[in-house]
């Protein structure tokens, strides 16, 4: 049978995929070892994730590895060899917050952990499709340069400015402040495109904008949607960090962004590289965000106005996604901020207030 591998299996993205691909009919290997416990704290933690699919899934299997390890990563794809036909790589340390306080581990998971998957996927499964979970914060800063008009909840670019659909990879990833997590994606972005170029091997990066979903264990330094979330259900309060809180964010749900790992992997091609989010249909700033949550959970917020933005935050941001649509028609958004964040509240308000007792 067809085996897919999943890094990062227990996370939200991982997770997803996880419960497509078994029901797709794959003997599914998940790489998962709950650094996001390490990096987050314990109620950051993807164990119960990766206890549930586990329960769930006879044709799922979890290895407890660490990617920076690369003779437990090749020994992972040597034992299933060819028949390999997909690798989805979501595992990282996802915040450039935290990449400041230890940037070898950050670099180290990031970077130099993608390349040990590639490595092992060139030596093991080379015709596997490769689909690599990156970041629109390889662009750094310079999507703060864009001439934004301040409205009264939002940024907004102009109607006839060239990115007002979304921004798409013509966009420069040079000359900018990235902050060191966008330094050790883009390095393993870079890596994944050269693997594709060089090897000719079934590569894709997406690029992604917020990435978010009901089983997302957000924390105050990453998921900012779920932490939104769970702190106007539970009454912890809040900090905006810059902006005036207009910055705007487009956000994808997770199972929207594995219909598009889907597509990708029925029609690969080397080398590949799309921004992906929830673009013009799925975007909010702050401001927004937090009417919306309230608007949901039947409270207000306890939020307060931090000054300082985030090093190499972003002021707007909303995906081009016509590329990826034009490539993959059949491909379409189905969740809109709303939609995401009454899923949300729905599915874990019980569990939270029971957490906050």
């Amino acid at each position: 049978m067809a085996v897919a591998i999943i890094t990062g299996s227990g996370g939200l993205i991982g997770s997803e995929a996880v419960e497509h691909f078994v029901a797709e009919g794959y003997d599914v290997v998940g790489i998962e070892n709950d650094m996001r416990a390490s990096f987050f704290g314990p109620e950051a933690s993807t164990a119960h994730v990766t206890e549930r699919l586990l329960d769930a899934h006879p044709a799922f299997r979890s290895e407890s590895a660490d990617i920076r390890d690369r003779d437990a990563v090749d020994r992972i794809f040597a034992q299933h060899g060819t028949a390999i036909e997909l690798v989805i790589h979501t595992a990282a340390q996802p915040s450039h917050d935290w990449a400041a306080s230890d940037p070898q581990v950050d670099f180290g998971v990031n970077a130099n952990g993608t390349l040990n998957l590639l490595e092992a996927a060139r030596a093991h499964c080379p015709e596997a499709t490769f689909v690599f979970c990156s970041t629109n914060k390889v662009y750094g800063d310079t999507p703060n340069f864009l001439p934004l008009e301040d409205l009264e909840l939002r940024l907004e670019l102009p109607e006839s400015h060239r990115y007002h659909r979304g921004i798409d990879t013509s966009m420069s990833i040079d000359n900018c402040t990235h902050s060191l997590f966008g330094v050790s994606k883009a390095a393993a972005d870079l890596l994944v495109q050269e693997y594709g170029r060089y090897f000719g091997m079934p590569t894709v990066c997406f690029r992604g904008g917020c990435l978010t979903g009901p089983q997302h264990a957000g924390a105050k330094l990453h998921g900012f949607l779920a932490y939104l979330m769970k702190c106007t259900a539970t009454g912890t309060p809040y900090t905006v960090f810059g902006y005036g809180g207009k910055q705007v964010r487009d956000n994808i749900h997770s199972a929207d962004l594995i219909a598009a790992f889907a597509a990708f992997h029925a029609a690969p091609r080397p080398a590949a590289v799309y921004n992906i989010g929830g673009g013009r249909f799925s975007n909010c700033s702050m401001l927004e965000a937090i009417e919306i949550c309230e608007r949901v959970a039947g409270r207000e917020l306890s939020w307060e106005m931090g000054e300082d933005a985030r090093i190499g935050d972003h002021r707007w941001w909303i995906s081009d996604l016509a590329p990826f649509e034009a490539d993959y028609p059949e491909w379409k958004l189905r969740y809109g901020v709303e939609d995401i964040l009454r899923e949300m509240y729905e599915q874990n308000a019980e569990r939270w207030g029971a957490a906050a007792a």
